[in-house]
């Protein structure tokens, strides 16, 4: 996978500390992040704004995509991207036990059938159940 810096460069971004931090603390993670994970595992290093507006940015730009979760806070993932096509139309896997949400970008949304006169943009699934992580813990 591209370092952080290339990612940024790829997207058209300048490297700054804060997405090149963000960038990192995504990529040492392979669940979903919420903003409150990212200040507590980037410290008092960026201020709230910063990151709002680094998390904006990366989603403006693809480089992240918001998963699915059933508190109503928002979480965002890596986009693991293929030869440039990528699709965010996969299912959402939430561990009860743990509470880490990840993506399982080989499961695909089956495709519906809506009623005449309405267009899907985008499709959201999310599994609850035990991540492999924790099956057998609980």
């Amino acid at each position: 996978m591209k370092d952080a810096n290339e990612i940024l460069k790829a997207k058209g971004l300048r490297t700054t500390a804060s997405r090149s931090g963000v960038l990192e603390a995504f990529r040492a993670h392979h669940h979903a992040l919420s903003h409150s994970d990212l200040e507590k595992r980037l410290g008092k290093a960026f201020d709230r704004v910063t990151l709002y507006r680094t998390l904006n940015t990366f989603l403006e730009k693809d480089i992240i995509h918001k998963v699915l979760d059933d508190e109503g806070s928002a979480k965002y993932a890596l986009c693991q991207h293929s030869d440039g096509d990528h699709h965010h139309n996969h299912v959402h896997f939430k561990c009860r036990v743990c509470t880490t949400s990840e993506c399982l970008t080989e499961v695909s949304i089956p495709g519906i059938k809506l009623p005449e006169g309405y267009t899907s943009a985008s499709a959201n699934l999310l599994i609850e159940g035990v991540c492999i992580r924790c099956y057998g813990k609980e």
